[in-house]
């Protein structure tokens, strides 16, 4: 994205803190500011992912620092390469880059395993051989301590035992390593939380060389450390744990000493943010996949015809927040709206055609028009559009009998205009056996070439759009609302998958597109006049056969 369309990260009490630490005196006084990006890479970002990574990305930015990026592949269960490397693809499309720092939670196994060790050595940690049936018994309540017959255990013999499950003596869930913090604790993440697990699952990228796995409260803190991280930025469900966040940096032998800031995660109406549902969605076939144009994942959304500046922009005026908060889908599609109404080229596209012919224009003859690409922007050029005796334009912009205050085409009705071509006033129409309307003819002005009359008569109809029947080409042309008819599909006890919105894709077929659509560019995005944002299909469309997604309507109903 070029420097100039980058939208500038405004103060927020994330940079509070931050001016604070690097001010004289301040923890990192004299330091880069230094932020990470962790993703689990077991699925595809999603448009409340691209929050978190905006403001990862976006701090480093602003204050001319450093953003890592990070797969937090701690789990072998549920990682996969095909999600690594879209991932890198959603954040370079965004605009940011981590440079050369890029590293696997995975790649720091060996040292958090050390670490661990070094905390049973300080008397810091212990192997415990609760169930995990036992331990839910044991874990207490509000005024109830926790309690554990292995906490006392002899250090020489939690060594030991660690030792040999990682080197796999033992099957899941028969051993943990404990932290040894304070039991009665009334934030129960300190009741002396799990460190290590017994998992014998195949790692994506360790193969089988591990059989215990970090818990991601005890690695994390270790990877920012080592990495040099000053602000570990993270969604306000990890409030509870920054005690153990600090608890691990103070206790363990690392080289620096980050602070963990939280935000409010980003809630969006008519979706859900949840990887698992979004994953049952594509599993069980109500999408076409992880980048169906109705996903809120950022590959869905690019598909769609979403541009990275209008959810950067998005990401930026919903601000920064400690308090959880819904926005409105709407808001996200007037960022778009605002975007592509200063970028988008204007085209014609008739989505559900009808043949008009003008009977007064001369059989055989064809001309050119002179259309502008983008009204007010002479830089973008104009093009070439022809025009014959026969068009095709939109079915609704006929009637055989007008309504009250109906301004197109009509018998006897006011005369309209062909954008960018001649006057026309509806003289008649044929229908067929079942009385449905098959043609309109009508009759041109031959003086009022590019849309205005000769003598200067008002014209008092619409302005239509129109395609050359001679030249047009054949579209596919999909239509999306909301995936979720439901504001909240995942509120409460509602089951998402009830508030599916039947009606969140209509696919037109015949749809009649200018002949210049031949060979869309990818990611191109247009205004069919009169119709919406659209783009071609990044997937489906191709020469002769295009396939057209909208991006959102023309309509914004969204009030500040």
């Amino acid at each position: 994205m070029p420097e100039e369309t980058k939208p500038v990260m405004s103060q927020n009490f994330i940079h509070d803190f931050i001016d604070e630490d690097i001010a004289p005196g301040g923890q990192f006084a004299g330091m880069t500011v230094h932020t990470r990006f962790p993703p689990e890479p077991n699925g595809y970002l999603h448009i409340g992912h691209c929050k978190a990574l905006t403001i990862d990305f976006g701090t480093a930015e602003k204050y001319g620092g450093l953003c890592n990026l990070r797969m937090d592949d701690t789990n072998p269960t549920k990682e996969d390469e095909e999600f690594v490397d879209a991932i890198k693809e959603d954040i370079h499309w965004l605009g940011f880059d981590w440079g050369d720092r890029f590293f696997y939670g995975s790649d720091y196994f060996e040292e958090d395993y050390r670490q661990a060790v070094g905390l049973i050595k300080k008397g810091l940690a212990y192997v415990c051989e609760l169930s995990p049936e036992q331990f839910k018994e044991y874990r207490g309540s509000i005024g109830v301590p926790a309690r554990s017959p292995y906490r006392d255990r002899p250090i020489e013999e939690s060594l030991d035992l660690f030792a040999r499950m990682r080197a796999g003596e033992f099957p899941n869930g028969a051993m943990t390593l404990r932290a040894k913090i304070d039991l009665a604790s009334g934030n129960f993440n300190m009741r002396d939380p799990v460190l290590y697990r017994i998992n014998h699952m195949h790692h994506h990228r360790q193969g089988d060389k591990w059989c215990i796995y970090p818990m991601y409260d005890f690695a994390h803190p270790i990877q920012d450390a080592l990495e040099g991280i000053t602000h570990s930025l993270c969604s306000l469900e990890f409030e509870a744990h920054r005690p153990l966040y600090n608890w691990v940096v103070e206790n363990c032998d690392l080289p620096s000493k980050p602070r963990q800031i939280e935000f409010a995660r980003l809630g969006i109406d008519h979706t859900v943010m949840s990887k698992r549902k979004l994953r049952a969605l594509v599993e069980e076939g109500k999408v076409s996949g992880w980048d169906d144009p109705r996903m809120p994942t950022l590959c869905g959304l690019r598909r769609r015809g979403y541009t990275p500046r209008s959810i950067r922009n998005f990401c930026e005026r919903i601000g920064v927040a400690k308090a959880a908060n819904v926005v409105e889908y709407g808001f996200l599609e007037h960022c778009l709206r605002e975007d592509l109404n200063e970028t988008a080229c204007r085209v014609m596209a008739v989505l559900r055609p009808i043949k008009l012919v003008i009977t007064n224009y001369p059989a055989g003859r064809s001309e050119e028009f002179e259309v502008e690409n983008l009204p007010g922007d002479e830089s973008a050029g104009t093009r070439k559009v022809t025009f014959s005796r026969e068009l095709w334009v939109e079915a609704e912009d006929f009637l055989p009998e007008p309504v009250p205050k109906y301004k197109r085409l009509y018998p006897g009705g006011p005369e309209c205009r062909l954008k960018g071509a001649y006057l026309i006033k509806c003289v008649g129409y044929e229908t067929d056996e079942a009385g449905n309307v098959i043609e309109i003819a009508a009759e041109y002005d031959p003086d009022s070439r590019g849309g205005d009359p000769a003598d200067g008569r008002k014209v008092k109809g619409a302005t239509l759009h129109w395609v050359d029947a001679a030249t047009a080409l054949d579209a596919e042309v999909r239509l999306y609302d909301n995936l979720f008819s439901d504001e909240a599909p995942d509120a409460g006890d509602k089951d998402f998958m009830e508030c599916l919105n039947p009606d969140s894709l209509e696919v037109l077929t015949g749809c009649k597109v200018e002949a210049g659509l031949s060979c869309p560019k990818v990611e191109e995005r247009y205004q069919f006049m009169r119709q919406g944002y659209f783009c071609a299909d990044s997937k489906d469309s191709k020469p002769g056969h295009l396939v057209f997604n909208r991006a959102v309507s023309l309509k914004d109903s969204f009030k500040f």
